[in-house]
């Protein structure tokens, strides 16, 4: 087009039309960006709700209502005073965590999303501490915050909000019932001190008095298994004393006279060693001359080398040969030792008539 041409009615028309146009396409074509969701309104009525992204609307009868956020919130509570079930007064702040998960509701159904948040933490938190000892509390903070977080959730579902977390940040009581609660917790401490070394000295004192039944039952049965042993070892020893009697007997029966004068001997000469061997004996009588005693030993002599033990009658051989003559005293001395022997001795053990 020449510009020394004159522009018609038409070209003006097209003009109008094509900024009209570009108009058009400008507000009916919305970016949303990440992280945030916008309401459309028409006519003052919310239609829809524009996601993330590219979006078209009508230009002529549309527009944008309402840019939420749809990020997490995090929500400074400042502290207040709180009385709590023992009348007990500390200043408690928390932090609360919201995220909006409705954008129509959170945009239309409350004025100020954060400041309702705000609020409605303030007050559930003074109206659940209330119910809770200072002390409890103290100890007690997840179950207070997951409380808490129960109350406010249900309460803000309406606004199409989720109440992710609450922390209660810091329960600062006065100085005065700190040094109260110092003192308190100190007492209690000895008191636990005490109550365990009581304890200890009870286990240790049944400790020991197991220990010492223990030690009365197996010295018991100790003491009962020796007088078993020993009562065995009596019974052996009878037995064997028995055994020896029998053997005696049996021996006194064969040979007669010539055993009881073996025994009798040997168990004179043993005293007689005994009371030699006497450390506390230096001097001791004999009830016999030493005479008597040789003659004793003398007979027993004899008696082995006339066979007595074998013969049955006291004066065999020890082949059965005849007897030997019986040695008879040659002097007046050796006939009066000979009566005075071992066996003729009334006050020895064995007497000969």
């Amino acid at each position: 087009m020449s510009p020394d041409l004159p522009i018609g009615g038409t070209e003006i028309v097209l003009v109008v039309f094509a900024i009209v146009f570009i108009i058009l396409v400008v507000k009916g074509v919305r970016v949303v960006p990440q992280s945030q969701e916008w309401t459309v309104e028409r006519f003052g009525r919310y239609v829809k709700t524009l996601r993330p992204g590219l979006n078209l609307i009508n230009p002529v009868f549309s527009n944008i209502g309402q840019k939420v956020s749809m990020r997490e919130r995090v929500i400074d509570v400042s502290k207040q005073s709180v009385i709590f079930k023992d009348n007990a007064t500390a200043e408690v702040d928390a932090i609360v965590f919201a995220q909006v998960v409705d954008t129509a509701r959170a945009a239309y159904q409350v004025e100020d999303i954060n400041r309702a948040i705000m609020n409605l933490a303030l007050t559930n938190i003074r109206s659940v501490l209330g119910s809770y000892d200072l002390d409890e509390a103290l100890s007690s903070r997840d179950a207070l915050n997951a409380r808490i977080l129960k109350v406010m959730d249900d309460a803000t579902d309406p606004w199409g909000t989720k109440i992710t977390r609450v922390e209660i940040k810091e329960i600062d009581p006065p100085v005065d019932l700190i040094r109260a609660m110092t003192a308190q917790m100190k007492a209690e401490r000895e008191k636990r001190a005490q109550i365990l070394e009581a304890q200890g000295v009870r286990q240790a004192e049944v400790e020991r008095a197991e220990g010492e039944k223990q030690a009365m039952i197996l010295k018991a049965e100790g003491e009962l298994e020796a007088a078993r042993r020993q009562a065995e070892a009596r019974e052996r020893l009878a037995e064997a004393e028995a055994k020896a009697t029998e053997m005696v007997a049996a021996a006194i029966a064969q040979n007669g006279e010539g055993a009881v004068q073996y025994f009798v001997a040997t168990k004179y000469i043993e005293a007689l060693g005994e009371f030699a061997r006497s450390s506390n004996q230096k001097t001791f009588f004999m009830p016999m001359e030493t005479s008597g005693v040789l003659g004793a030993v003398q007979g027993v002599a004899e008696m082995f080398r006339g066979g007595g033990w074998g013969s049955g009658d006291g004066g065999g051989t020890p082949n059965g040969g005849p007897p030997k003559p019986p040695v008879t005293p040659s002097t007046r001395e050796d006939r009066q030792d000979a009566r005075t022997g071992p066996w003729n001795n009334p006050m020895s053990p064995g007497t000969e008539e």
